[in-house]
């Protein structure tokens, strides 16, 4: 099936060739050899165009170099075998991430591409997976069909959990995840072009963490030039939560070194196996959040990578244009229905009132509709607080640094049945219709134009101060805004 997480299939990409050959110029029957700046690599010949997996965009981060921001990679000799899949970055076991639990390994940072040919100057889409921070992968997203609309598609993988995210006080560690993504946007810079893009026109794109990571990068000045345009899809930079001190996060780093009995001890903290390391991860407990699966998607601001607070970051940057938006309904209440008024507290600081008059809280709870595309009253609750307001003040933000905006709502999917998180994925990038819209012309578009409307496409108007947005049905496309009364103003977090 397309788009699966991973093959759960023995890696390869380590492998070397002691042979050179000549690298191919064009797409044909025999595996193509490519150029990197550190040597070549051989892939292979997959949906009608050229993959390359597992190309190393930084130095395995083992050892010493656990904790530790990304390193330059080695140089290989002769021929690397980019054909196989790579592994996913070290993560639990969750069900739906078997095929990268199965998969998997700390020695991640690599990258895929998907390209018509390796010569010509075409657009580059570098996809950032989901997976809460703490699983999934890229997948076959070098696959998608959207390489045969003109356009070289880059999957990143990035540490994840404990790995890519925990704040020690004497091993380190701190916003790794978002400097290896850095690390692979210097990549593409430098090497993208040996694979027929063109590293002026680079979009970066995610869903979930990935779109929160995407809007991470549109902050963090270390990314500054890497890419000219975002897409995000159901996530925001903070998910609607507020941000995480530096000192708070090294708390939760205590909680780990606790939970390992390293007694601060940064040559323990490295040399620990990775399982019980993401184990005492998953352990920690944050006392702001009502959920603590959340606790990767709390950003922290540890004044390297982030010297201010994103939304201080994001005031002061230059405008990208974006593509934004959500689906009708996402995810349930964060903590579930007992901690929705702690939830409702959190999301709304000063004004709780307003919003449990909002949604009638006081009053007898509705009953249950499975058919109703609004879903729950907790489910809207964790919609609006998670992902539709946060979306709403980062379009406003972009708009205000000068950036052009499209947004969208998301209400389809393959049974007819309401949405939920992630949904869309294979409308767009899989090219599933939705009713007679094609999604992945109007996503291909932007990434060629900084513009999704084009010829046979009904059309999407840019967000304005009316918040217009484009929503997407099986019925079709149609401009609509949010409404009058909507949740959205007694909130001001990203």
């Amino acid at each position: 099936m397309f788009l699966r997480t991973q093959e759960p299939s023995a890696a390869n990409a380590g492998a070397r060739d002691p042979g050179f050959l000549r690298p191919q110029e064009h797409a044909g029957s025999a595996a193509p050899v490519a150029r990197t700046s550190l040597g070549n690599v051989r892939g292979t010949n997959a949906g009608g165009h050229l993959v390359f997996r597992g190309l190393p965009y930084a130095a395995p981060p083992l050892g010493p170099r656990r904790f530790a921001p990304p390193a330059p990679p080695a140089r290989w000799p002769g021929i690397r075998d980019a054909a196989a899949p790579a592994p996913a970055c070290t993560q639990q076991d969750y069900s739906w991430n078997r095929a990268d639990h199965l998969h998997q390994s700390e020695d991640c940072l690599t990258l895929d591409v998907g390209t018509e040919s390796l010569t010509g100057r075409r657009p580059v889409l570098v996809w950032i997976h989901g997976g809460a921070n703490y699983a999934g992968s890229p997948g076959d997203m070098a696959e998608s069909p959207i390489v045969a609309r003109g356009i070289v598609m880059v999957g990143v993988r990035y540490r994840l959990g404990a790995l890519g995210f925990l704040h020690h006080r004497s091993a380190g560690g701190g916003n790794l995840a978002t400097q290896d993504q850095i690390a692979a946007l210097r990549w593409v810079r430098e090497n993208i072009a040996r694979f027929g893009g063109d590293p002026e026109r680079v979009t970066i794109a995610g869903e979930s963490a990935g779109a929160q990571n995407v809007g991470l990068l549109v902050a963090a000045p270390g990314a500054r030039g890497l890419f000219h345009r975002a897409i995000m899809e159901s996530g925001t930079p903070g998910f609607g939560l507020p941000w995480r001190s530096r000192e708070e996060a090294l708390r939760l780093g205590d909680q780990v070194d606790d939970a390992l009995g390293a007694r601060g001890d940064a040559a323990a903290m490295r040399s620990v196996a990775a399982w019980p390391l993401l184990v005492a991860g998953e352990t920690t407990h944050d006392q702001l959040l009502t959920d603590d699966s959340y606790r990767w998607l709390r950003t922290t601001v540890d004044g390297t990578v982030f010297p201010e607070a994103p939304d201080r970051l994001l005031a002061a940057a230059p405008g990208v244009d974006v593509l934004i938006g959500t689906n009708r309904i996402e995810l349930d209440l964060p903590g579930g229905h007992t901690r929705r008024d702690a939830f409702v507290a959190l999301s709304y600081p000063g004004h709780e009132a307003e919003a449990r008059r909002f949604y009638r809280l006081d009053q007898p709870e509705p009953r249950a509709d499975p058919a109703d595309r609004d879903g729950t009253r907790d489910q809207r609750i964790a919609t609006d607080a998670t992902f539709r307001c946060p979306a709403q003040r980062f379009a406003a933000t972009m708009r205000e640094r000068g950036g052009k905006v499209w947004r969208y709502l998301f209400d389809g999917s393959a049974t007819g049945a309401p949405t939920r998180h992630a949904l869309e994925i294979p409308f767009i990038y899989a090219d599933q219709p939705l009713g007679r819209l094609h999604l992945i012309d109007y996503w291909a578009n932007f990434v060629k134009t900084g513009d999704p409307n084009g010829a046979d496409l009904p059309g999407w108007p840019a967000a304005d101060a009316a918040q217009t947005y484009l929503a997407l049905d099986a019925a079709g496309a149609r401009a609509a805004t949010p409404p009058a009364e909507d949740i959205c103003r007694w909130g001001d977090s990203l």
